[in-house]
């Protein structure tokens, strides 16, 4: 972000930026339709895009196959969205950082100030504002 610039400016930028272009991936993805996790893998699933979801106890959410972890994946996600205790998050940050993904979404309540900080400090770019993938993509599922 420029110095100066508007924060708020900041992140509806970085949003419509991890809009624009997949492949994605939700860590924190459920089998359970009333879990956020769930719910935020269908939006993803209703808009076309594709997704990867990441459970390492699930062999298959909402039709497709669920991988244990973000190392586990076929290709780079560029996004990810992340749905964890702020505990696990930080060390998604990390892996995502490690693979080469550029941004990370953190779900409200997955983030923390050190995920937060480890994800800057690592060069992603870093929704964690308390902004929701569902409000953000209009999802009704």
């Amino acid at each position: 972000m420029n110095p100066g610039q508007n924060p708020e400016a900041g992140t509806r930028e970085i949003i419509a930026d991890f809009l624009s272009q997949g492949p994605y991936a939700v860590v924190g993805a459920s089998s359970d339709r009333a879990k956020f996790g769930n719910k935020v893998l269908r939006a993803y699933q209703s808009k076309g895009w594709k997704v990867y979801p990441i459970n390492p106890r699930e062999a298959e959410i909402e039709g497709l196959k669920a991988y244990p972890d973000l190392k586990s994946l076929p290709e780079t996600p560029r996004g990810v969205s992340i749905i964890t205790p702020p505990a696990v998050t930080e060390r998604i940050v990390a892996e995502a950082a490690d693979l080469g993904a550029r941004f990370v979404w953190m779900q409200p309540g997955a983030e923390s100030p050190e995920a937060i900080r480890l994800a800057r400090e690592r060069g992603l770019d870093v929704i964690a504002d308390g902004s929701c993938f569902l409000v953000e993509t209009r999802f009704r599922g």
